[in-house]
């Protein structure tokens, strides 16, 4: 098994491309070599520099290599918010193609708002709208791969109409191996209430990317007592570092092992606004983590 270990921005607190008090991206860098990668996402558009000549430099000066970039500016279902998903898509598309990208990455947008968890959509779709969200992942993935040569992947994000098993597991009935694979989520789909690692196992063959991170069982136990959102789930930290969370890593190592499986897999903590000098250690400790468990 040779699975390449990247890390994300997200491990930083990073959800947005520009937000008051947020690590600065040229510190995310270096720290990110301090933590022992060699491989990065991306992240929300516009955190790194888009000059893809102005990006090289500073991710070869570094010795890094961009893994993926993100689609994430839209409801998939809506057809009047396709506008602005094409234009990411095109913009994540070119960013990903200048850097040599193995993957482009699709979440669609969340129903409870990511700043304060209010309730901004419904959290259900009927038929109408499932058809209109495949028909947005299929053109999404035709561009993609068709523009810039860049395989998509569909990411399961909790408080999204793409969140739970089923529902993955409709989106690959419904597209096609050629175009569209998974991007299995460890930490999103155990907080859906899912089992990611017999998942993996069981749709091995539509899975071409890994997101790593745990969740605290404790603490979501009482987030669903409390019906609270997100975010607030994220600021008391049900996204811990493994091991110890409800996701079994060494079981996940085993898996991977059995299907043989040899792509890319990111380190994704989710952390909101956290104190500047939380993430490197928490990123240091997982890397050497995940060594010791056999995965990279």
């Amino acid at each position: 098994m040779a699975t390449n270990i990247g890390i994300g921005p997200d491990s930083w607190g990073v959800w947005f491309p520009d937000e008051p008090n947020q690590i600065p991206w040229q510190t995310f860098l270096d720290q990110v070599v301090e933590a022992g990668y060699e491989w990065i996402e991306a992240g929300p558009y516009g955190y790194l520099p888009t000059d893809p000549a102005v990006l090289r430099n500073e991710l070869n000066s570094r010795g890094l290599n961009i893994v993926a970039t993100t689609v994430m500016d839209g409801h998939l279902e809506n057809p009047f918010d396709w506008p602005k998903i094409e234009k990411q898509t095109l913009e994540a598309g070119e960013l990903g193609a200048n850097m040599d990208s193995k993957h482009m990455v699709l979440i669609d947008d969340v129903y409870l708002d990511l700043h304060t968890g209010d309730r901004i959509g419904s959290s259900t779709l009927d038929n109408g709208d499932w058809n209109r969200l495949i028909d947005s992942i299929n053109k999404v993935a035709v561009i993609a791969k068709e523009k810039f040569g860049i395989p998509l992947t569909i990411h399961p994000n909790a408080e999204t109409h793409i969140e739970t098993e089923s529902h993955l597991e409709f989106i690959l009935e419904q597209t096609d191996p050629d175009l569209v694979s998974l991007c299995i989520d460890t930490g999103h789909l155990a907080y859906t209430g899912g089992d990611p690692v017999s998942f993996i196992l069981k749709n091995h063959d539509r899975i071409s990317y890994l997101h790593l991170k745990d969740i605290d069982g404790s603490i979501l136990k009482d987030i669903r007592k409390n019906n609270l959102p997100m975010v607030r789930a994220t600021e008391m930290g049900v996204f811990n570092e493994p091991p110890g969370g409800l996701v079994d890593f060494e079981k996940l190592a085993n898996v991977l092992n059995t299907i043989g499986y040899d792509g890319w897999a990111t380190v994704e903590q989710d952390m909101y606004k956290p104190a500047h000098d939380v993430p490197l250690p928490i990123a240091k400790r997982t890397r050497k983590y995940l060594k010791e468990v056999g995965i990279g």
